[in-house]
């Protein structure tokens, strides 16, 4: 089965279900358990900004009062004028610190809140692990958790207080511009036309001329930059994928095969990128015009009424301020958009990944019925009428009946591809493709050993204590160790290392079996779980295993090269044309040598 997600980055343009879909998703950092956090630092951001506001405010002001003194040659009120912009500075340092304080504290924790959300999310019901089994289309949910959520929370901060600022800005300035300004009389011939506010006027029409123009030139930016973000990622995975799988990859001397990959990766990098600038040019030839014209046009426009004697140099440099200011809201989108492409890019693929969460829960089954799972009352476990499939719908595992008594030692061994990892997968809920039913106490603590088992980064002790949370003791720690053959590592408890990197094969199998030892739990289920290892020292670790705990369940699953053990009952998964049939008994007897069966402890 393909779950396929459909790829949204050949989207061009900018799309506001995007925007309306982030938000609905995000939204929640202000209700709940973060709503006085949230509401503080929010209320707390927007009063800074109004007391820059005070200051932008005071600041124009001054500018027509400096440059009215200075037409006016007043050397007393320029000298005071001069006093005054210390006092300015200070205002201006000090808000700025407020903003940036509760700005930056704002993003950190919304960035906190949102990635905690996602991880609870890719975490549940097993979706990290299910959207790789569904081999779905929905590449690199790490970075996107990591990175595109940072990319899309940090920018959508920056943009709410500009916004927030341009409004005030709007409003305010445009009193100044209105008042200050007044009409302009206009001769054409022995006509005069007034126009009022003409310099509130201007602003607006140069404004939306402006912000008309940039989401027509910049309007495949978007696309562009979802494209690279997510090179960017698969760039990165191919560099873990290399340093993870690089003893095997030096061992198949496939190192030229892996610069391949990775230089291809990069140069897919490259071409995305400098696509990304093709389209960054292109927005630059208007927001460096427009960066160019906004402080002339407003003296253009004053220069009639100047020449005319109908405003003071303190009038004009007052209209320039505030039409700048006026020039900022409305053409916040100019100023903008390269960013504000690369935001949507970015919220883009958190939305998708939140999408897929839900197609993962309503495709991961399919139209096939689903394995049923219910708590056994009677302490057994109860495999009934089970019948695995793949993901394709090829049946896997025809049909399991099985019923493992509390205590009871069993093996189920078969040849490779008889479906034996996809038993021991159904079992432990991981497998979601077939039907039938598997009960299993809920009261009884299980623990899985797979041949290749997970080591968590992290001290010895740590590994050793995993997936547990118990505080066990030196003692007891090192006593496990020498049980498993790994008593050279008990003086290594407190060191950190990569374990599965560190150790070897055998050493890790080793390491896993500790752990069985410590953990003491109702059922254990080995899958190959001492493949690394001589038949005889297998032999060993399995009955220590027994020793442990020997009133729990065992379930070996394996080659029939397995441990030499009077198990209770062997069965076989018998390869079919239909699939593997898990075969009773007596039947599984006939297939296996006598020495293997029967040999004693």
């Amino acid at each position: 089965m393909r779950v396929v997600f459909e790829d949204t980055t050949q989207q061009a343009g900018i799309d506001r279900t995007i925007a309306f879909q982030f938000m609905r998703y995000t939204r929640g950092f202000w209700s709940g358990p973060t709503v006085v956090t949230a509401w503080m630092l929010t209320l707390g951001l927007a009063g800074c900004l109004f007391l820059k506001l005070l200051v932008d405010v005071a600041t124009n002001r001054w500018n027509r009062w400096f440059f009215d003194a200075l037409e006016n040659k007043d050397a007393v009120s320029a000298g005071l004028a001069a006093l005054t912009f210390l006092v300015l500075v200070i205002a201006v340092a000090a808000v700025g610190v407020g903003i940036v304080l509760t700005r930056e504290r704002l993003q950190v924790r919304w960035r906190e809140w949102c990635t905690a959300r996602l991880l609870d999310s890719w975490l549940a019901n097993q979706r990290f692990y299910r959207m790789t089994a569904t081999d779905s289309t929905m590449q690199n949910p790490e970075y996107r958790i990591s990175d595109d959520i940072r990319m899309a929370t940090e920018p959508l901060t920056d943009f709410a207080i500009m916004l927030f600022t341009a409004f005030l800005a709007a409003v305010t300035f445009a009193g100044i511009l209105w008042s200050v300004g007044g009409s302009l009389n206009v001769n054409i011939g022995e006509t005069t036309f007034t126009i009022p506010a003409f310099m509130l006027l201007g602003a607006i029409v140069y404004g939306v001329t402006m912000s008309t123009i940039i989401p027509i030139v910049g309007k495949n930016l978007s696309v562009a930059a979802a494209r690279k973000n997510e090179a960017e990622a698969k760039f990165r995975f191919e560099m873990i994928r290399l340093r993870e799988a690089s003893e095997g990859i030096i061992m198949a001397q496939g190192e030229a095969h892996a610069r391949g990959r990775l230089f291809s990766n990069y140069a897919n990098l490259v071409r995305t990128w400098l696509l990304v600038v093709k389209y960054h040019g292109y927005i630059t030839w208007v927001t460096n015009s427009n960066g160019a014209m906004i402080p002339v046009v407003p003296l253009l426009l004053c220069a009639p009424k100047y020449l005319a004697g109908e405003l003071s140099l303190g009038e004009v440099m007052q209209l320039a301020s505030a039409f700048i200011q006026v020039q900022v809201a409305i053409g916040w989108l100019v100023d903008h958009y390269r960013a504000i492409a690369e935001w949507f890019a970015s919220a883009r693929r958190i939305t998708e990944l939140v999408d897929s969460f839900d197609h993962i829960d309503k495709s991961t089954l399919g139209s096939q019925p689903a394995i049923g799972r219910a708590n056994s009352p009677d302490g057994c476990i109860h495999l009934d009428a089970l019948r695995l499939i793949d993901r394709a719908g090829r049946v896997v595992v025809e049909s399991a009946d099985l019923r493992i008594r509390e205590g009871e030692k069993i093996r189920i061994i078969g040849e490779s591809g008889s479906g034996k990892s996809v038993l021991v997968q159904a079992i432990s809920g991981l497998w979601l493709w077939g039907n039938g039913s598997i009960n299993i106490p809920d009261n009884r603590s299980m623990s899985f050993v797979a041949a290749a088992p997970f080591l968590p980064t992290g001290t010895l002790r740590d590994t050793l204590s995993y997936p547990s949370s118990a505080n066990y003791m030196n003692d007891e720690l090192v006593d496990a160790l020498e049980k498993a053959g790994l008593a050279y590592l008990g003086s290594k408890l407190d060191e950190s290392a990569r374990w599965d990197v560190t150790l070897s094969a055998s050493e890790r199998q080793r390491l896993a079996i500790a752990c069985v030892f410590l953990q003491r739990s109702d059922v254990v289920i080995m899958e190959d779980a001492l493949c690394a290892l001589d038949k005889a020292i297998q032999s060993e670790l399995f009955q220590k295993v027994i020793e442990a705990k020997p009133e729990a369940t065992v379930i070996f699953v394996g080659g029939s090269n397995g441990p030499l053990f009077d198990f209770d009952r062997t069965f076989l998964l018998q390869p079919g044309i239909d699939g593997s049939r898990l075969i009773e008994p007596v039947v599984a007897a006939q297939a296996l040598e006598p020495a293997e069966m029967h040999t004693a402890p």
